[in-house]
């Protein structure tokens, strides 16, 4: 597996990372604790290094499987956690989310998240969502003393906005910045992925295959568990999935011709915009597992990405990709 770089904080981790939340939360019921376990090994054993997980999965139930998976690997893997939503106050699935980022309830989060992931210090702590309560300094100073104190060593932000990003970075060097990015969700090539590039901050997408849409595997009878969050965002309501197979006709066509899978191209065609990117998709089969790697033998040509990219702007992408209470959360 090849190794990256998030941008200039000599954190390494693999060219593709695997999203953990859905194994317990998210996309439906909690799949069997045994058989995820099992997968994230399996990752392990592929060469995946990078692992990604939060508090507020279940809440807790992901870290607490991460950790006892990964146990054995302590020291050859990185784990990804985060902190800043008041779990007792939180209903993801409703769209409420309380948030608190107050340097006290950090420093009693990481103490939680510690003795889940079983390791004494955490890799890469990202705040989960900007805490406008919190001036951002008061967050960074407060991360920047758990790394002094050793239990955690790089320091993240999720779904940020420039200036809040730049504020952080002053006061405690950002490692990386998890926020959406995939061929269907393009924001922060206007703004984030610039300031990355000249602060030297690693990138690392989440939902690199929209939610599971830019596969093929979802149409507009698809249906979902009761559970399933997508049942809430606009993008997958029945008449927008028929207005964007656009776009994964579009994946479809190329990755016919070289072979691959949709899923495939649409990882390969985030790897190829910058080398400082990581993304992390999510799965709770092996298969998917394999073909998601298999992106990274990929590389996708100069004048195939032109065509991704002209082609992609001429799909209009039809509904929003949170429920307006969740994207008040991004980029503050």
């Amino acid at each position: 597996m090849e190794k990256r770089q998030l941008g200039r904080s000599g954190l390494e981790v693999s060219a593709i990372g695997l999203g953990c939340m859905g194994m317990s939360f998210g996309y439906g019921p909690a799949k069997d604790k045994n058989e995820m376990i099992a997968l994230i090994r399996a990752a392990v054993e592929r060469g995946v290094t990078f692992f990604d997980t939060a508090e507020v999965y279940g809440p807790y139930t992901n870290e607490e499987l991460v950790g006892e998976a990964l146990e054995p690997f302590r020291g050859q893997v990185v784990i990804a956690t985060k902190f800043g939503f008041d779990i007792e106050a939180a209903d993801p699935l409703s769209g409420k989310m309380a948030l608190n980022s107050r340097p006290e309830h950090i420093k009693k989060a990481v103490e939680g998240s510690l003795k889940r992931l079983r390791v004494e210090a955490i890799d890469l702590y990202y705040q989960h969502r900007v805490d406008p309560q919190v001036p951002i300094e008061d967050v960074a100073g407060a991360v920047k003393e758990l790394i002094r104190e050793g239990k955690v060593k790089h320091f993240g932000l999720s779904e940020a906005g420039a200036q809040t990003i730049r504020r952080a970075h002053a006061v405690c060097p950002v490692s990386a910045l998890q926020s959406e990015y995939s061929l269907w969700w393009r924001r922060p090539e206007e703004e984030i992925l610039p300031l990355c590039q000249e602060l030297g901050i690693g990138f690392v997408p989440y939902s690199p295959l929209g939610k599971g849409f830019l596969t093929g595997a979802i149409d507009e009878k698809t249906t979902f568990d009761k559970s399933d969050f997508r049942n809430i965002v606009p993008r997958f309501t029945p008449e927008a999935r028929r207005a964007n197979q656009a776009m994964v006709e579009l994946v479809r066509t190329i990755a016919e011709r070289r072979g691959a899978t949709p899923a495939q191209i649409a990882l390969a065609w985030l790897l190829a915009q910058k080398p400082w990117i990581v993304p992390i998709p999510g799965t709770t089969k092996l298969h998917r597992l394999e073909e998601n790697l298999g992106a990274v033998e990929i590389e996708l040509g100069e004048a195939e990405l032109i065509e991704l990219n002209e082609a992609a702007s001429r799909i209009p992408i039809q509904g929003d990709r949170y429920p307006e209470a969740l994207e008040q959360m991004t980029y503050r």
